[in-house]
């Protein structure tokens, strides 16, 4: 089950199998500035994973703040979710809303530059 509203993605998921794992995640955003990486979007991820509590903020400058879900997985990893298991996103539809109001708060358009090493 995944809800979204600007500014929070929610995802939770119960364990159906003994291999399976339960979460019940939130994905709290808004517009921060980093005095060396400049204006981008603050993340945090909040809640539980197998009953285990998280609370991972991280900062994404402009030009990477739409690979936010790849920190999520990296950080759901970290805390035991399979890598199998560890894409969750698969709800891409909340995923895309959440882009798109990251995007309009960003300000970022079509052809914006971004660094090339990102792309390494």
């Amino acid at each position: 089950m995944a809800t979204f509203t600007p500014g929070q993605l929610h995802i939770e998921r119960h364990a159906l199998t003994a291999t399976d794992v339960s979460y019940n995640l939130y994905l709290d955003y808004k517009l921060s500035e980093d005095p060396k990486l400049g204006k981008g979007m603050l993340f945090t991820l909040h809640g539980s994973i197998e009953g285990k509590d998280l609370n991972e903020p991280f900062f994404l400058p402009k030009d990477e703040a739409y690979n936010f879900a790849s920190n999520v997985t990296k950080i759901a990893e970290k805390y035991g979710v399979p890598k199998a298991l560890s894409s969750i996103g698969s709800s891409h539809k909340h995923y895309d809303l959440m882009f798109e109001d990251v995007r309009a708060q960003l300000n970022m358009k079509p052809g914006d530059p971004v660094k090339p090493e990102l792309f390494e």
